[in-house]
């Protein structure tokens, strides 16, 4: 005879049938082991997409279209056949700029609407070049000019007149300064969210400015005067740095605010997948995948290394195109932040640590 009691109840309920697959299913999505294995598969994704994006854009640079300034005076028989055939070397890439005199090919070259200067005369052909433009495009010019010029028996002269700064002769330091401050910018605010969590937006956007800030100098000290790789103009450097700091946090606040714990998903994807390697920083513009090269330019990354180039190389020329680039992220970044954190939280009374104290 047997007794009943608690420990005869079967495991599955009154009716002793075990978990369908659904139930199952709704177990497993409410434990730790479900985000866990999302993660594993998006963090792999994301190896594969990053090396994809930096290896596709980076490692194989090809001229795609190159503006080049041609001096129309003189212009000679010779001039005009070194040009056809520098264009036939590159694939057709050159877009040809025509300019009366050598000074005004010059200003669109201090301009950035140019990246090399060709004059033609009686005793050959002059390629200027701009290394601070992009040293692998300036190579490439230098090269097939030089085969151009021996395979027509012209003589050629390069003279580079942008020369990069001695402690930066592939001029990848501008590109590394703003990885830095395009990366620490959105991990501070990730950690800024974790750990600060009490903060209305008004605070934590003051943080956010605070710690762009002083970030922003430390990058531009560490590259300028403790290791001497390139000489800043210090305050303009200091603030573009910041400046890029501060959106790219308020863009993982904003991506934050729209879809919650997956939000550095989509800021890694815009800043590091995409944003870098079609910033220009690395490789030029004319050397990158067409469609990279335009869209670059319209994201965080690819206008703070526009404005700290034009800031070190092209003083007195800089463009406003790239601050209206990072404002215009900022502002948009900021004001869904502001909006929806506030119509979720209310104030700070009605956040989920004060309403937990106050119990």
């Amino acid at each position: 005879m047997s007794e009943s009691g608690p420990e005869t109840e079967h495991p599955h309920g009154a009716h002793g049938r075990p978990l369908t697959r659904g139930q199952k299913w709704a177990e497993f999505k409410k434990s730790p082991y479900y985000p866990a294995t999302v993660l594993v598969f998006i963090l792999a994704a994301a190896a594969g997409l990053f090396a994809g994006s930096y290896t596709y854009a980076m490692a194989n640079p090809t001229p795609h279209r190159i503006p080049t300034a041609v001096v129309s005076q003189p212009d000679t028989a010779r001039g005009k056949e070194f040009v056809a055939a520098m264009d036939k070397a590159l694939d057709a890439s050159l877009v040809i700029h025509v300019f009366a005199t050598p000074a005004a090919a010059r200003e669109a070259l201090e301009e950035q609407q140019v990246f090399a200067i060709i004059r033609s005369g009686s005793r050959g052909v002059a390629l200027d070049v701009a290394s601070a433009s992009g040293a692998a495009v300036a190579q490439v010019l230098t090269e097939s000019a030089v085969k151009v010029g021996h395979a027509l028996d012209i003589p050629i002269a390069v003279v580079d007149v942008k020369p990069l700064h001695k402690g930066d002769p592939r001029g990848l330091a501008l590109f590394y300064i703003t990885l830095a401050a395009v990366v620490i910018g959105f991990v501070g605010s990730t950690q800024m969210k974790v750990h600060a969590k009490g903060l209305l937006p008004p605070e934590r956007i003051a943080f956010t400015i605070a710690y762009a800030l002083l970030g922003g100098f430390c990058i531009a000290a560490v590259v300028d005067w403790l290791l001497g790789a390139v000489q800043l103009p210090f305050f303009e450097s200091w603030m573009i740095l910041s400046f890029t700091m501060f959106t790219t946090g308020m863009v993982f606040l904003m991506f934050q605010t729209l879809i919650g714990q997956w939000a550095m998903i989509p800021t890694w994807g815009l800043m590091v997948l995409l944003g870098n390697p079609s910033s220009g920083g690395a490789v030029s513009w004319p050397l990158l995948p067409s469609v990279l090269g335009h869209i670059g330019r319209w994201l965080p990354p690819g206008a703070s290394v526009n404005a700290q180039h034009t800031a070190v190389y092209y003083q007195g020329h800089q463009r406003i195109f790239p601050f209206l680039v990072l404002a215009g992220w900022a502002l948009v970044s900021c004001t869904v932040f502001w909006v929806g954190t506030r119509r979720k939280q209310g104030g700070r009374d009605h956040m989920p640590e004060h309403e937990a104290t106050a119990t």
